[in-house]
């Protein structure tokens, strides 16, 4: 299956910015805000370069209204794919070549039907200093309230395929739920004008708020995958005691996973201090899901 996409050429030569949306079928807000995008540059091309938007990555994951197709495969845990291989790894084959012929990639997610997530701009710490500056340049440029560095190490992912072909790239969080919020949706055709005016391609973009982000870089292992925080002991009924953005001290309750009569309830406990990241919203959860992620504010600094 090709992939469903727009490119559009500017009158002078510039860089080729890939910006790429539904890399999961329950992320909704990248959805529109990469087709919005599709819209304006129909009738306002770039000035420089080359912008390849590509809105539905995973079409068939979409087309289930789910996180991942029916093979069952996550897509951001397949890069970079096989072309003989089952309908997820075909379509991560295709992805990752598009983005080895990139020179910037942006990847925008949300917490998808079963979390939501601080609006946040990710990247990894890439041991080249020069991409990991472009990097934390675009991050900057994007305009979300929180950027994380995290884990250069982590596999299967977009950014893994950007990291070994040397491509700056970026990848957002903006809630999730199962909704389209306009919020969302707004603040990611912002952020990507603001990238590409950032690396030259257009002239022009919004203006960003005033206010400073929080920046944490967290190089340890793991840092940044999200689905390995906090696993819930059982599966069952999950009820959050804290809220997204709340400050937790290590120790503290996060929420309890009860069966189906409440006879038996267990307790998660934060692993670490910070604010929550990332909260499981969906009651029913499995044993092992991750309900929450906590962000290491104690690491936060002034880069990029």
């Amino acid at each position: 299956m090709a992939l469903v996409l727009e490119r559009f050429s500017g009158s002078e030569p510039g860089p080729h910015v890939l910006i790429t949306g539904g890399v999961h079928g329950d992320e909704f807000e990248p959805m529109a805000a990469v087709r919005y995008l599709i819209a304006l540059f129909r009738t306002h091309p770039p000035l420089r370069g080359t912008v390849t938007l590509v809105p539905v990555v995973n079409e068939p994951a979409f087309l289930r209204g789910s996180r991942v197709g029916d093979d069952g495969l996550d897509l951001a845990r397949t890069c970079p794919g096989r072309a003989d291989g089952s309908p997820t790894q075909h379509i991560a084959f295709e992805l990752s070549e598009r983005i080895r012929s990139a020179d910037y990639y942006i990847d925008l997610h949300t917490g998808g039907t079963r979390l939501r997530v601080l609006p946040l701009v990710g990247y990894m710490l890439h041991p080249d200093p020069k991409v990991l500056e472009s990097q934390r340049r675009m991050a900057r440029a994007f305009g979300l309230p929180i950027i994380w560095g995290t884990d250069p190490n982590l596999e299967g992912r977009s950014l893994s395929v950007a990291r070994d072909a040397c491509v700056p790239a970026i990848y957002a969080e903006y809630l999730g739920g199962g909704g389209c919020d306009p919020s969302g949706v707004d603040a990611y055709v912002a952020g990507c004008l603001r990238v590409l005016a950032d690396v030259g391609v257009i002239a022009d973009a919004p203006v960003a708020s005033g206010a400073l982000p929080i920046i944490v870089e967290d190089s340890r292992p793991g840092s940044g995958h999200m689905q390995v925080n906090h696993p819930s002991p059982a599966e069952g009924f999950f009820e959050p005691v804290v809220t997204l953005g709340q400050p937790v001290h290590e120790g503290q309750i996060l929420g309890t996973v009860t069966d189906l009569l409440g006879r038996e309830s267990r307790s998660i406990h934060a692993n670490s201090s910070g604010l929550v990241l990332v909260l499981h919203t969906f009651a029913r959860v499995e044993s092992g899901t991750s309900v929450a992620v906590i962000l290491p504010t104690e690491l936060a600094g002034d880069r990029p």
